[in-house]
C-alpha cells in the first residue's frame, strides 16, 4: 500500500476551510505572477510546483502559509532547471534584506485606537 504524504489531508478532519475572499499581500501577488509568467513562458510545470510543495518537510509545511510554500517551491524548482543557481538565490535575498532594513532603519510605528501609522524621522506621519 502507499502511504500518504504529510500533505494528503483527503479524508482527514482538518478543520473548517475558510471560504472568505480576502484582499492579498503584494508579495503574494507577485508570487502569483511569477508562477503566471514561469508557466505561460514554459520554464515550470503546475506538476513541477506541486512536487516541490509536497517535498517540504512536515514541520516546514505546516508553518508556511499558501504563499509561503508557492515560493519555496519556486525557488527550487528554478534551481532544479538551471534558471538560477543556490548563490544567485542566496545574493538576491541578502540584497532584498540589506535594502528592506536600509528602507526601515529609523522608523517607528506607533498604534492608535483608530489606526496605524509609520512615522518616518523628518517625513511626518502616514497611514497605513
Amino acid at each position: 500500500m502507499i502511504e500518504r504524504g504529510h500533505h494528503d489531508l483527503g479524508g482527514r478532519p482538518a478543520g473548517k476551510v475558510e471560504r472568505d475572499e480576502h484582499d492579498y499581500e503584494l508579495w503574494e501577488r507577485r508570487i502569483d505572477a511569477m508562477a503566471v509568467l514561469l508557466g505561460a513562458n514554459k520554464l515550470l510545470t503546475v506538476d513541477q510546483r506541486r512536487k516541490n510543495i509536497e517535498a517540504l518537510p512536515p514541520a516546514l509545511y505546516d508553518g508556511l502559509s499558501y504563499y509561503e510554500r508557492w515560493l519555496m517551491s519556486l525557488a527550487a524548482s528554478l534551481i532544479e532547471r538551471g534558471l538560477i543557481t543556490s548563490y544567485e538565490l542566496a545574493a538576491k535575498i541578502e540584497q532584498v534584506a540589506r535594502a528592506a532594513t536600509t528602507t526601515w532603519a529609523g522608523c517607528r510605528r506607533t498604534r492608535s485606537r483608530t489606526r496605524n501609522t509609520i512615522t518616518s524621522p523628518g517625513s511626518g506621519a502616514s497611514t497605513r
